[in-house]
């Protein structure tokens, strides 16, 4: 089986190649053209999809998908609410969504919340990452904390390797992870509460690239993309472990 890992294959063309089974994990396919090709079973998972287009057989299929999304998730939809009362309610609906994930993964067999699926983060590495979320962009970003971290909050593996000592290296209780990420879903929803119009449009450095600037608001915006994208996630794996057959 090839491997290509970090390969700059920008260009290249491959002509009746077979790629069936293959996966393509955090690469760019911007402006990849396919023709003639069996697509039958494929997966394409992409979170930033809404920000441009995908066309199949002539058709741009992402007005498609986002409303099925938002179908799905319904609150999702308001996730780039510009105003404080609209980012009030979007953040209402999303600590309502999660509210019935979080029943259904407590109601599933013990040890369910560190399953991985594909070796994707299991569900307790999933509100892991969102504690981490949560502190970059709200935390470092908009509140400028010295010390924003908490150190259970989960990184990939390339990212954390440039923050060593910061994060948690043995896996947290789940109880722990519950009770960090409760402080931080309430550390928004009090900073939402009191938020103005005007300070929604003062400017902070990007935290990953402090050269570039982003507003409050887009710092806001980015949480709540975080929070639907992986709530995403969280559906689509417990519904795979939930149909795999029992013991």
């Amino acid at each position: 089986m090839a491997e290509f890992d970090s390969e700059d294959l920008q260009g290249s063309r491959f002509y009746r190649v077979n790629l069936s089974g293959s996966r393509i994990r955090r690469s760019d396919l911007g402006g990849v053209v396919m023709r003639a090709v069996s697509v039958d079973g494929a997966e394409i998972d992409a979170p930033w999809l809404y920000d441009g287009t995908l066309m199949i057989n002539d058709v741009d299929v992402v007005p498609l998908v986002e409303a099925e999304l938002c179908r799905r998730f319904p609150g999702r939809a308001e996730r780039r609410a510009a105003d404080p009362d609209g980012l009030r309610a979007a953040w209402a609906k999303l600590e309502q969504a999660w509210a019935v994930i979080m029943e259904r993964a407590a109601a599933m067999p013990d040890g369910t919340v560190d399953v991985s699926v594909d070796d994707e983060w299991s569900f307790a590495q999933t509100l892991r990452h969102l504690v981490l979320a949560t502190d970059m962009w709200l935390g470092k970003a908009v509140l400028r904390r010295e010390q924003p971290f908490h150190p259970l909050g989960l990184m990939d593996a390339e990212s954390a390797a440039k923050h060593p000592g910061v994060f948690a290296t043995e896996p947290p209780g789940y109880d722990e992870v519950l009770e960090v990420r409760a402080d931080r879903v309430a550390m928004v929803r009090d900073f939402l509460a009191a938020v103005t119009a005007e300070e929604l449009a003062e400017q902070r450095p990007n935290p990953h690239e402090p050269d570039y600037a982003e507003t409050v608001r887009s710092c806001l915006h980015t949480i709540l993309e975080e929070e639907w994208e992986h709530q995403r996630y969280a559906v689509r794996d417990l519904d795979r472990i939930a149909a795999r057959p029992s013991a």
